[in-house]
């Protein structure tokens, strides 16, 4: 794992966020950073060379979207800035698609598909 990785990895850890994470989990071709199954959501860690390849980021998040899987992405500069203010962002915006995403698939799940 990268730094930013790790820095994210040791928030979400220490938040304690309500649902469970996984590190370096493999889906299908690709290593997601971190995933969450109860939510089917992934979290990537941006450093720079995501903005010479946003368009494989693109693909690679609707091939995931097509396996019920929603990604966010997480620059990781971000998660080294000296206010809190856009790392509390992050772990609220993580947290609130946890829990919506969760409910969902529960509800899903229970009556069987969407509705």
């Amino acid at each position: 794992m990268s730094i930013s990785e790790n820095v994210l990895w040791t928030l979400i850890r220490k938040e304690a966020l309500g649902f469970g994470f996984k590190r370096q989990v493999p889906v299908g071709n690709y290593w997601l950073d971190f995933y969450c199954p109860e939510a089917k959501l992934c979290i990537e860690v941006d450093g720079e060379q995501h903005l010479l390849r946003a368009d494989r980021d693109v693909r690679r998040d609707q091939a995931l979207l097509e396996m019920g899987i929603k990604t966010i992405r997480v620059p990781s500069l971000d998660l080294f800035e000296r206010t809190s203010a856009k790392v509390s962002a992050h772990l609220e915006s993580i947290t609130r698609e946890c829990e919506q995403r969760s409910r969902r698939l529960r509800h899903e799940k229970r009556f069987g598909g969407e509705r």
